[in-house]
């Protein structure tokens, strides 16, 4: 069966930087599983995915645009040290939720913590970054009436 929209499609891969450290992957654990179609991965890696097969094995190094996206130095800023009161280990390479001026949930790291500021960075940890992305199709089936009508795997 070939992978077109709205099949499920299970694969492995390796996430590798141009230096060629993997930086990511799932080859150790499960399959990774997504809906096809619907955005559920970053559009280069889905893109290269249509019309594959379970057990095609392909690599693709995609742009940053075609990855996390472009790094947005308007995504780095000081929030206010007392949004992290009551909580632990607030330094460098922590992250979490926080809420943005427009109202959004955004993943963000904390960059810096001084005593009246602590940067964090909005940007995807893989922003800017050219990606090669080693891949084995696992498995494709058709996706269940619920998992379309919710846009994802369920």
């Amino acid at each position: 069966m070939q992978i077109t929209e709205n099949h499920v499609v299970s694969f492995h891969y390796a996430l590798i930087n141009d230096q060629g450290e993997v930086l990511d992957g799932s080859r150790a654990g499960n399959a990774i599983p997504y809906l096809h179609g619907h955005r559920n991965i970053v559009p280069g890696l889905e893109e290269a995915m249509e019309g594959k097969s379970a057990g095609d094995t392909f690599k693709i190094t995609l742009a940053p645009q075609q990855a996390y996206g472009s790094r947005d130095e308007e995504k780095v800023y000081d929030v206010d040290p007392q949004l992290f009161a009551g909580i632990e280990g607030v330094e460098p390479g922590f992250m979490c939720q926080m809420t943005n001026e427009s109202g959004e949930q955004e993943l963000v790291s904390v960059l810096e913590v001084g005593d009246d500021y602590v940067t964090v960075d909005a940007n995807h940890p893989y922003a800017g970054q050219s990606l090669t992305f080693d891949v084995e199709i696992v498995d494709v089936r058709l996706a269940t009436p619920q998992e379309l009508e919710a846009g994802q795997i369920i």
